[in-house]
């Protein structure tokens, strides 16, 4: 059987390319509609934990290049205000329109035109998107050329209706930047920073590049003749990257900010004379370069705009992350002067949205996304003001000497401080980019650990992922014993959160108010002498409590009724729901209650006594419509788990029994309908062995169907019932808790990162929502769950510089982590940079220092060919810094690796390999250097050996057989350790360009080239010859690669092609035959002018983003073997192999159904896009294929009706089978 495997996506990409915020759910609150590369996503804000949450999610199949948002006038469609649509543009030659519908938590498609060819090409439109400020229109353009034109109307129906597109090309221009001008109901204009390049084209000499200027171009479109005019064109005075709309009509005079670089300028369509500038300051005390710093030098990387209806402002954000608030003065409607003034200093974004609310949301380029609260407008008079004028101070304008375009400029400076203006509420994690993972278990715990070097400069970080939800503990509690039971409950029906926890021992009962501060209650009702093994509301505000000898029940007027055994029987279990109570009397007697109209509680005279003693009961929760609910659970110490009947036509009457392998240790009923309406009722069975067992409950016979097994841990399981937004699930406890709740409408199941708990239940406050109460030995603990949905949690630690390399050391845990930043200064280079600055400013370097650290401000930019770098040794396991080595000053790290030589075994060596002042842009340097360390496992340290001189950059490295390959630019050598530097042993000068990473098996070394893919190395001691002896037929840009086993290969390239190599049959056999090592040298079988032998292809598949890390390894306790990859915009995927070969004809059928019932949504086609640049081969893509549990019922019939006659919940339980078997 032919290698296959099964893809799937673990964490859909962090970073966000690009946004835009609006109504899209039809609600006052606004949203979020964000890009992460080929993922499209809706997040809001929610009011009461103050916290960014994704309520949509959706794979487009494509790149998602630009995002934009438009509503029509009045098209409100019954909401409560008028709803935004979203136009999508991508990489599927098609422009789509989506609408969100929350009901669903997904996105509809309205519209999908066809336009061009697919694919991100360079004259088919796609790259930007803008529209009019109306409504009325949209223009979607490419980067060069073609410029198309959508008009937006309404049908009889208010439905959205959209015309053929109206072309507005021209031949020969680059587009850099478009944006819709606000003009009221005038004709629709957008605006677009054009470079003409016809002239320069034709100019043999190449002076008209010289004289090549942007232009600002306004295109007018004339809808009663339907056609788009190119209004005006002008020359731009500085090259642009921006265009910001500036409210027209009757909010403002019109016309855009354009962003150039190291200025602003004002341009109005209706008077090209209008030039209104105001340049860019410069921060004091800057340390960079003398080109990167001072007043009228920056870029524009963001912008953000405010309105309301007496005034409206700009935020821009420069390429350093100082933001600055922008204002213009208008005079008889017309603009006369620009303000700008420090903002706040943030991390430099790809987006900046305003909301209405008073929030201000980064996407930020690079790490962690944030959402702040605006406290203040930069109103401030004691802060300077630049304007067109000059410079403002306290009302006046201050003399500088040096103009700029009629603006002087010595005086443009300003102290960069910290936050003012903002403050920070919540921050969304981002893996991007993820520069190198590995996944190990350092810590000694039941799954893997993901070890992630993420970031770029001085907010790097190492991350530390694990499966499972966050935990964060708000309170603990030490108890004088161990509790056996612990609930949560709500005094009256109407409470939005919950009143008390009541706490069990064996032979007592506490009542804890929830609030501030959580005390005891003595007036509750309760029975507090008697340990308790059930409590609950019951009714609309009545308490129920059950204990060992009978029922208490407590009315709302502090009545209180009793109901006791009968013959000095006991109690064993009980469950309870809103108006029904279910008890277990020792001998598996079960004695039914339930509450009438009056809120009386009644006996039921029927009686259901079971086969064995009742070991666990469960009963469902009411559904809204009904009175009761129908169903209950009762598991028996006969290994038996059956369904009764509590309709009042067959009380207590068996409807269904299962058989498990071990005694039930606890049962839960699970409602993943938000509406309670019992079609998709869940039985959760809890083994003692560990395994947690999830049954659909058929609605009308009671019959156990769907079946799903998970293994949760060493302990029994004990189920917990809780509620997570508004549907009813539970948690499991086992060795590790874990939770099933319903997220985005689908039932999820996963792990809490969190010691293990005894007991549990969930709760709500006003400061909570999604909070936990739990035992844990005789400690009381109040837990939140402040990110729902997500898969992993994260702990971080900040690096200084970006970090290129790390070694795990499994045997100590610790972790060898190589940094290394271009264009930076070395910590010694700094200090003096700053000693100077000090000594011209009259201040001090430490004020310097402290008042410009390079994690809020980032680092200075010190120009091309220097470099910062130092190597870090991490305990893994208390996340901390056991030794810093800064290496010499403009020395860059290129690689590492340890290697055990011959004749110092049980030693560790590790060698770094580092370039002297390499500019990147001419790839020029002063030599490399092999640095060789020692490690010392009493001090937990490195001792240098020595260094070795090489003469090209060391570009990989790594150990074999007691010595060191290296490659060194296109070579590649053995070094063996000597006394005063490695010693040269062989070398190999076939690779074609540079060796950018060597791995072996064996005595089989393995050679990626940088653009070449790889070469296959046999070492010949006999004759201490490195022989190339087969290479790949196909060139590939490589950035990752693993070993399979002796013959495979899989890698990661930089266009997102994920593949498998592997050596044919009969090339390991000609090795294993040639004694003499003739054919390694291919003499007379050259092919491409490369080896002799070429490896053969047997995957190819497109994950649509750069993979930097590729790793074979198993993700959970006993689970099969994978591969791990992870992308620069920090996606985290396998590819799982399948086993049988029924199982690979059952997903291609099922993906191919897949792509014919559900195509993208954004019409990108989905073959074509896992086969962007080479067919797909031999890989199911998962992530289709788990959108089947997300189609509508019929369509789920209809394809599993063709897949060998299953139906829905067996396909839906392979899928989740092929998941949790490698995977999680």
């Amino acid at each position: 059987m032919a290698m296959h495997l099964y893809s799937l996506t673990l964490q859909r990409a962090s970073a966000i390319t690009c946004a835009v915020h609006g109504n899209f759910s039809g609600t006052k609150q606004q949203e979020i509609a964000v890009g992460r590369g080929s993922v499209l996503e809706l997040l809001a804000l929610d009011q009461a934990s103050a916290k960014v949450k994704t309520i949509a999610s959706i794979n487009i199949f494509g790149v998602v290049r630009c995002l934009t948002a438009f509503r029509l006038t009045g098209a409100s469609k019954g909401k409560s205000c008028v709803l935004h649509y979203l136009v999508v543009g991508s990489d599927s030659g098609r422009v789509a329109i989506l609408e969100y519908n929350p009901t669903k938590y997904e996105f509809e498609r309205v519209h999908l035109e066809t336009y061009g060819k697919s694919g991100s090409r360079r004259i088919v439109p796609g790259q930007y998107l803008a529209a009019d400020a109306k409504g009325r229109a949209i223009m979607i353009s490419a980067v060069e050329k073609q410029k198309l034109v959508y008009v937006m109307n309404r049908d009889s129906t208010a439905r959205l209706t959209i015309t053929s597109p109206l072309d507005a090309h021209k031949a020969h221009a680059v587009v850099f930047a478009t944006v819709g001008l606000d003009v009221g109901f005038e004709a629709p204009t957008f605006a677009c920073v054009e470079l003409d390049y016809e002239e320069a084209d034709n100019d043999p000499s190449g002076e008209a590049v010289e004289a090549t200027q942007q232009h600002l171009v306004f295109y007018e479109l004339d809808l009663g003749l339907n056609h788009v005019v190119r209004k005006s064109s002008e020359p731009l005075p500085g090259w642009a990257n921006m265009l910001i709309q500036v409210p027209g009509a009757d909010d403002g005079p019109g016309g855009v900010v354009v962003c150039c670089e190291g200025f602003l300028v004002y341009k109005s369509p209706e008077d090209p004379a209008i030039d209104v500038r105001c340049p860019f300051p410069g921060r004091r005390h800057d340390i960079s370069d003398p080109s990167k710093r001072g007043a009228g030098r920056g870029i524009v990387v963001a912008h953000a705009s405010h309105k309301t209806k007496t005034k409206f402002f700009f935020v821009v954000q420069l390429d350093n992350g100082d933001m600055f608030k922008v204002t213009l003065d208008v005079a008889d409607d017309n603009v006369v002067s620009i303000r700008m003034k420090l903002f706040d200093t943030l991390p430099v974004a790809t987006s900046l949205h305003i909301l209405r609310s008073g929030h201000l949301f980064v996407a930020a380029e690079l790490g962690d996304h944030h959402l702040y609260q605006i406290t203040q407008l930069a109103e401030n008079d004691d802060e300077p003001e630049f304007t067109t004028r000059g410079l403002v101070m306290n009302g006046r304008v201050v003399p500088s000497s040096v103009a700029h375009g009629g603006v002087e400029l010595s005086a443009f400076v300003y102290t960069p401080r910290p936050l003012l203006n903002l403050v920070l509420l919540d921050v969304m994690e981002s893996t991007a980019p993820t520069m190198q993972c590995r996944v190990e278990d350092l810590l000694g715990e039941d799954a893997p650990q993901f070890y992630l070097l993420c970031g770029r400069g001085p907010n790097s970080t190492l991350r530390i992922l694990r499966h499972g939800l966050e935990v964060s503990q708000l309170a603990a509690t030490e108890l004088t014993a161990s509790p056996v039971a612990i609930w949560s409950v709500k005094r009256s029906i109407h409470d939005i959160h919950d009143t008390y926890f009541i706490v069990s021992w064996a032979s007592a009962t506490v009542v804890l108010s929830v609030g501030d501060q959580v005390a005891p209650v003595s007036d509750s009702g309760l029975l507090l002498t008697v340990g308790t093994i059930a409590v609950s509301r019951i009714g609309e505000d009545d308490l129920l409590q059950v204990y060992t000898d009978g029922i208490r029940h407590i009315r709302a007027d502090s009545r209180v009724n009793e109901w006791r055994t009968p013959g000095r029987r006991q109690i064993v279990r009980a469950a309870i729901n809103d108006r029904q109570v279910v008890i277990a009397l020792a001998g598996g007697e079960l004695v039914y209650f339930e509450l009438d109209i009056t809120g009386q509680l009644n006996e039921f005279a029927e009686r259901f006594t079971s086969s064995a003693e009742v070991c666990a009961l469960a009963i469902a929760p009411v559904p809204a419509d009904r009175r009761r609910a129908r169903f209950l659970a009762v598991a028996a110490e006969d290994n038996t788990v059956r369904i009764v009947s509590l309709e009042l036509s067959d009380t207590l009457q068996s409807l269904g029994v299962q058989t498990v392998a071990d005694r039930a240790s606890s049962l839960c009923f699970a409602d993943p309908s938000l509406d309670n309406s019992s079609a998709d009722l869940v039985l959760g069975v809890g083994l003692q062995n560990g395994i947690l067992l999830r049954t659909s409950v058929e609605p009308s016979s009671g019959n156990l169907t769907d079946t799903r097994t998970r293994y949760l841990g060493t302990r029994p399981v004990m189920l917990f019932p809780s509620k997570v937004h508004g549907a009813a699930g539970f948690l499991a406890l086992s060795s590790r808790p874990w939770i099933f709740y319903v997220q985005q409408g689908t039932p999820t199941l996963t792990p809490l990162s969190y010691d293990a708990l005894d007991c549990a239940a969930t709760f709500s406050a006003a400061n909570c929502p999604n909070g936990l109460v739990a035992i844990a030995g005789n400690t009381l603990r109040v837990l939140n769950l402040p990110r729902l949905g997500s898969v992993f949690n994260q702990t971080s630690m900040p690096l200084k510089y970006t970090p290129r390399r790390f070694i795990v050391d499994s045997e100590h845990r610790l972790l060898v982590i190589a940094e290394s930043d271009h264009n930076t200064f070395a910590a010694g280079r700094k200090a003096v940079e700053q000693a100077r600055v000090a000594a011209e400013t009259n201040t001090t370097q430490a004020a310097i220092a402290e008042s410009l650290p390079d994690a809020v401000f980032g680092a200075p930019a010190a120009g091309a060919a220097r470099w910062g770098s130092c190597l870090r040794i991490v305990d893994a396991q208390l996340r901390e810094t056991l030794e810093l080595i800064e290496l010499d000053e403009d020395e860059g790290v290129f690689s590492m690796t340890s290697c055990s030589f011959h004749g110092h075994e049980g030693q560790t060596f590790f060698i770094v390999g580092t370039t002297k002042a390499l500019n990147l842009q001419t790839r020029a340097h002063q030599g490399g250097c092999l640095y060789t360390y020692r490690f010392n496992p009493q001090t937990r340290r490195l001792d240098f050996v020595h260094r070795t001189e090489v003469e090209d950059v060391p570009g990989a490295m790594y150990p074999f057989q007691g010595r060191l390959l290296v490659g060194v630019g296109s070579l590649l050598r053995v070094y063996d350790l000597g006394k005063r530097k490695l010693l040269r042993k062989c070398e190999n000068r076939s690779i074609p360009n540079f060796v950018s990473s060597i791995t072996t098996s064996g005595g089989r070394i393995v050679v990626t080239d940088v653009q070449e893919s790889f070469h296959f190395l046999r070492y010949r001691p006999s004759d201490n010859m490195l022989a190339v002896f087969a290479d790949d037929s196909n060139p590939r840009w490589v950035t990752s690669s693993t070993m399979v086993d002796y013959d495979t290969v899989a890698a990661g390239d930089k266009f997102g092609n994920v593949f498998v190599l592997r050596l044919p049959q009969d090339l390991q056999d000609d090795l294993e035959d040639d004694p003499t090592g003739g054919r390694l040298l291919g003499s007379s079988k050259n092919t491409l002018n490369g080896a002799a032998q070429k490896a053969d292809t047997i995957i190819n598949f497109h994950v649509g983003d750069t993979v930097t890390t590729m790793q074979k390894t198993a993700l959970i306790p006993s689970g099969s073997e994978c591969l791990v990859y992870t992308t620069t915009l920090g996606a985290i995927g396998v590819l799982i192999p399948f086993t049988t070969q029924s199982d690979i004809d059952f997903f291609k059928h099922l993906e191919m159904h897949m792509r014919q019932e559900n195509p993208p949504i954004c019409g990108r086609d989905h073959l074509a896009f896992r086969s962007h640049y080479f067919p797909s081969k031999n890989v199911i893509d998962g992530d289709l294929c788990e959108q089947f549990n997300s189609l509508d019922p019929h369509k789920k019939r209809l394809i599993a009706g063709d897949l060998a006659d299953r139906t829905p919940s067996e396909v839906s339980k392979k899928l989740e089978d092929l998941r949790t078997r490698s995977a999680f």
